[in-house]
């Protein structure tokens, strides 16, 4: 029997080298691909695309814009007869306060930041404070033809009224008319010559029976200085009586 003989197994190389073909147009190129077999081969690293490096630094580089905001736009408020700083401030929800708006409209108020007459004109927030010849400006009421008054009883006391409310000072025309004829029946001549005023030496005048140092000590600018001048005595009389009682409304008898 012949003995079976031993057939060894060819050994493999390591490293098997195989061919490829790759187009080049119409020729053809014999490239080797190495194939590795160890456990410890590399990874073979692949190259980022230059393009998409590009676009990664420019978002990096370049933060999202932000749209501005805009700025809050300022209020023109007329002031009324009763107004104080405090009381605007909290009515347009200030940020800073009456302090704020004095600030912005200093040009306009003056020093004193708790005198604030009807018709003023003031500035109320914005993104920037007025110049103060801006400021000067919007308190200037826009010039209006002048209004004429009847030169009778209900022409003094409307054009009193008309004085009175550029001042700050209180009153209606029926509180006013009502005083006026309990005191003189509605002659700006009327005086009185026989209370202890008169025996005096201060008898009192006019159609509010005001004597001369009360006229003086509440005559309001800008009419005229003499006691028997119908709308003066009024006005005066009026500026008085809120300085003591509140307003002319809430006098009903001798004051």
């Amino acid at each position: 029997m012949r003995a079976k003989g031993r057939h060894r197994r060819p050994k493999n190389n390591a490293i098997t080298r195989r061919i490829a073909v790759a187009g080049t147009g119409g020729a053809a190129l014999a490239m080797p691909l190495i194939g590795a077999t160890s456990a410890d081969a590399q990874p073979v690293a692949t190259a980022q695309a230059p393009q998409v490096k590009a676009v990664v630094a420019a978002a990096v580089a370049t933060p999202a814009k932000v749209p501005a905001k805009a700025p809050t736009a300022a209020v023109v408020y007329s002031v009324v007869s009763g107004d104080t700083l405090s009381k605007i401030a909290e009515s347009h929800s200030v940020s800073g306060g009456w302090q704020q708006i004095y600030a912005d409209n200093k040009a306009a108020i003056g020093s004193d930041p708790s005198v604030i007459r009807p018709g003023l004109k003031l500035t109320i927030g914005g993104a920037a404070k007025a110049s103060a010849s801006e400021a000067v400006r919007a308190a200037v009421p826009a010039a209006t033809p002048a209004r004429t008054y009847a030169n009778n009883l209900d022409g003094w006391i409307r054009e009193s009224l008309d004085v009175m409310a550029k001042h700050g000072i209180p009153g209606t025309y029926n509180g006013i008319h009502r005083n006026v004829m309990r005191e003189s029946s509605g002659n700006p001549r009327a005086i009185n010559l026989w209370d202890s005023n008169a025996a005096a030496g201060i008898p009192s005048k006019g159609l509010l029976q005001v004597i001369d140092p009360t006229f003086r000590a509440y005559h309001v600018p800008g009419t005229s200085s003499d006691s028997y001048d119908p709308v003066a005595n009024i006005t005066a009389a009026c500026n008085y009586a809120a300085a003591r009682y509140g307003s002319i409304d809430n006098v009903h008898g001798a004051y």
